[in-house]
């Protein structure tokens, strides 16, 4: 479904940034902020599940905004009722402002999304949930990503399943054992995320995962098979190309290189499904 270039301009909603402590990789203090878009109509007298959504390597909490129709995709959603109103978050998973590169050092992006996830858990959902009209059931939290967002993501349900029930890694494979393990280590990988999952005491019913990239994306040698051996642990996994069924979904689009610009496009079709649960 492709997001319609127009919505009623006098039912947009804000954005607003949230000023929060954290710590960063050496147990300094830091502060950061993300930036919080609220539906038209936010109203503290209701509670409003929350998506969590991450930017790419390089990039910071205003990534999506600048660069992709995010916030139109918002929107138009909540004005043509697909789906009820949610806030999003727009954070940055790294603790200081990050040194441009060339050419991306694994190691060090890898550390900074595993890092994120204690931040996530002991500084920005509870700011969150201090600050704004948030449901506090993990039914109502959604975290996803782009690109090395999407890397996060896999890291988010490895470390954060018990807080959070659905998530969209989106153009980002799982770096469990190390940059690109989907495609390097992905029998190794997809076995990972399954023993980890039921160790814990989750089953099939607990979650949902709502994956997409682009056939011409970069990601898509990688993320690829990861899904296709996941399929296999049936158990746990249940695909299903239905949005409504099963519990693990993957969109290819055709002429979607590695961009925002086309990505987004994946977290609007997802939306009317996210909170189908709450």
């Amino acid at each position: 479904m492709e997001l319609h270039h127009y919505h009623d301009t006098n039912r947009r909603g804000t954005v607003e940034r949230l000023n929060y402590a954290s710590k960063d990789e050496n147990g300094t203090s830091v502060f950061k902020y993300a930036n919080i878009y609220l539906p038209y109509g936010y109203s503290s007298g209701q509670q409003y599940p929350v998506l969590y959504l991450i930017h790419g390597g390089g990039g910071n909490p205003d990534a999506w905004l600048d660069c992709s129709m995010i916030k139109n995709a918002l929107d138009t959603s909540f004005t043509e009722n697909r789906c009820k109103p949610f806030i999003t978050v727009f954070p940055g998973f790294y603790s200081h402002d990050p040194v441009r590169k060339s050419q991306v050092e694994e190691n060090v992006e890898r550390s900074n999304v595993l890092r994120f996830q204690q931040e996530l858990r002991n500084d920005l959902i509870p700011a969150m949930d201090k600050t704004y009209s948030t449901s506090p059931c993990r039914e109502a939290r959604a975290i996803g990503g782009f690109s090395m967002g999407g890397v996060t993501t896999w890291f988010a349900f490895l470390e954060n399943l018990d807080l959070i029930s659905a998530f969209l890694p989106l153009s980002g494979d799982c770096w469990q054992f190390g940059g690109l393990g989907g495609g390097k280590e992905t029998e190794k990988t997809a076995q990972y995320l399954h023993d980890h999952t039921v160790e814990q005491g989750f089953g099939k019913n607990d979650f949902r995962i709502f994956a997409g990239t682009g056939y011409e994306d970069i990601a898509c040698p990688n993320l690829t098979p990861q899904i296709e051996a996941m399929k296999k642990y049936t158990d746990l996994f249940e695909f299903s190309d239905s949005m409504e069924e099963g519990n693990l979904h993957y969109v290819l689009m055709e002429d979607a290189p590695h961009m925002y610009e086309k990505v987004y496009q994946h977290v609007y079709n997802y939306m009317p499904v996210l909170f189908s649960c709450c």
